[in-house]
């Protein structure tokens, strides 16, 4: 009886959540051309122009530099004199927009799929464009993002989305870029077990890692040889699915932290013939020329975070991302979950005080996040003929202190900056008849 309460508590209160606040339209696409000047613009591949111009029309960056603007007849100019211009940021491997409410409501969530087998479960049609918890996390600059499934052995298969859409059609920027993988661990259970069966034989946790691993590489043989039988005389949705693995499509994104893990992900994806991405990587610096020479990015999970192991140096989450830079291995960041999405730059300039330029963090969660999801050629740097995804902001955008998005575009459109936080914020200032530049 409390289990009901307590899912129809949460259902409630995500219907307030959707009712109950003003409601933040997508914006319009752009009809004139807009030109931001004065600006310190950060290009993001590690460039930076001072008192610099960017200039896009219908969706696409026509022109950037130093000086004067060229041209700007009929044009909407932006002054943005002692601001900053930095390219949208970019969240891979996030819930965000398949998770609502984390606790009590099963209804907003909708991250994984029963059963362990599930590559053509799609988390596109099942993203959220509706979720108040987009509009919190864009508000920090984050224009892109990689709904991600989780659970099972292989959980699904993501895209890219833009944070500001209609529906998942509008949302969508690039469809079906990968399957999702966790690499099994050998994880010894301390939980109480039932007494064994006399005459049975034990298996060590090493031994369930490897019947998990071989029954994995049985599966993908069976689903390679279908991707090569030109029209198949029955459909294997699963199969169809995992096509994009093996013509170079789709990567394999594969959730694995120990070096060991690592370097078996990394051995099975060459045997396949396939493009992976390790995701999670916690001990990828002790295989860096495994990575490097196998050309296998990472895609680390927030700095701000202990270390795994006890004797480990407390502050390897923080000097994790130099290291890959230093051993010359492409890595990117994400977050956790999806909330705290909103916290991605901050994570990725915690490690400008350990080792990293500003420069290099910032192309952390830009460029780099950008080419290891195959979608550098239309974003991820400030550059003429891309996408115009940037955001002005007053003061430096990795650092949680100073950053204050002023102005968005995503694709040339000039995106609307509210949230469910700024709407209780200004009402309760009002309340209580405090100021706010909101």
């Amino acid at each position: 009886m409390n289990k009901i309460f307590t899912i129809l508590g949460g259902l409630l209160l995500s219907a307030s959540l959707a009712f109950g606040q003003t409601s933040i339209s997508p914006a319009r696409p752009q009809t004139k051309p807009v030109i931001i000047t004065g600006a310190t613009i950060h290009v993001g591949n590690g460039q930076v122009i001072n008192n610099g111009y960017i200039a896009f029309d219908k969706g696409k960056i026509t022109a950037i530099g130093e000086g004067a603007a060229p041209g700007n007849s009929g044009a909407d100019i932006i002054d943005a004199t002692g601001k900053q211009i930095y390219p949208g940021f970019i969240c891979p491997i996030t819930t965000l927009g398949l998770v609502e409410i984390e606790e009590g409501a099963r209804g907003t969530v909708d991250e994984d799929e029963t059963g362990d087998i599930n590559p053509d479960a799609r988390t596109l049609v099942a993203f959220n464009t509706d979720s108040k918890v987009i509009p919190t996390v864009r508000s920090n600059g984050i224009l892109l993002a990689q709904p991600t499934p989780t659970g099972g052995i292989i959980s699904g298969e993501s895209s890219v989305v833009q944070l500001d859409a209609w529906n998942w059609e509008d949302a969508a920027y690039k469809t079906d870029i990968g399957i999702h993988l966790n690499w099994p661990v050998a994880v010894v259970n301390n939980r109480r077990r039932a007494a064994p069966t006399p005459g049975m034989p034990q298996e060590s946790p090493a031994e369930r890692a490897q019947k998990a691993i071989d029954a994995i590489e049985k599966l993908f043989l069976e689903a390679k040889a279908y991707a090569e039988i030109a029209k198949p005389e029955v459909t294997n949705v699963r199969f169809e699915a995992m096509k994009g693995l093996f013509n170079g499509s789709k990567k394999l994104f594969v959730n694995a932290d120990g070096a060991k893990e690592i370097m078996q992900a990394v051995a099975f994806a060459k045997k396949m013939g396939m493009s992976a991405v390790i995701v999670g990587g916690n001990e990828s610096y002790l295989v860096t020329e495994v990575l490097k020479n196998n050309n296998v990015p990472v895609i680390l999970r927030e700095t701000q975070r202990l270390p795994d192991r006890a004797e480990d140096d407390v502050y390897l989450p923080y000097k994790l991302p130099k290291m890959l830079q230093d051993a010359g291995v492409l890595y990117g960041l994400t977050g956790i979950g999806f909330w705290r999405q909103r916290n991605l730059p901050f994570e990725a300039g915690q490690s400008v005080g350990y080792g990293l330029t500003k420069e290099q963090a910032l192309s952390m969660i830009t460029q780099n996040n950008a080419k290891i999801l195959g979608i550098d050629k239309t974003t991820g740097t400030l550059e003429v003929g891309k996408d115009a995804n940037l955001f002005i902001s007053n003061g430096d955008a990795l650092d949680m202190l100073t950053l204050n998005v002023i102005k968005e575009f995503i694709q040339g459109r000039d995106i609307n900056l509210d949230n469910l936080h700024k709407q209780l914020y200004k009402k309760w200032s009002d309340k209580y008849g405090l100021k706010t530049d909101l």
